[in-house]
């Protein structure tokens, strides 16, 4: 089965940035759309960004739009999140998440149950 392995997570200040990798140790995420999620104690998993296997679609959670850049290098099984002006707000574990459909749609994406494969997360700590 895919098993989508997650890393770069870290401690980081206020206003700095992380970028988070995703690759599979089994078979390639080249043909499969991918999306960040993250879960913060106490609260539920939130999708923060999605892009389709072709990286042509991309999709934010809103409180992210203009900070985080998803990406995806072609035929090399490997999806970024890259984390700017991080917030204590943005502390939690991110998991990436995978789905065998070419692109998510927008009223699908960010929902946890959409995914079929998932990472067992990475840690992010945002504090001064």
């Amino acid at each position: 089965q895919l098993q989508p392995v997650e890393s770069g997570g870290g401690l980081a200040q206020p206003g700095g940035s992380l970028r988070l990798s995703c690759s599979s140790s089994s078979f390639t995420l080249d043909f499969y759309a991918v999306g960040w999620f993250r879960q913060a104690p106490g609260k539920e998993r939130e999708g923060v960004a999605c892009i389709s296997a072709s990286g042509a679609a991309i999709m934010y959670e809103d409180s992210v739009k203009g900070r985080f850049t998803i990406s995806r290098e072609k035929n090399n099984n490997i999806v970024y999140l890259q984390m700017n002006n991080l917030q204590p707000e943005d502390t939690a574990v991110y998991y990436c998440a995978a789905n065998a459909a070419t692109t998510m749609s927008e009223s699908n994406w960010n929902f946890w149950k959409s995914y079929d494969y998932w990472g067992q997360g990475t840690q992010v700590t945002v504090s001064s």
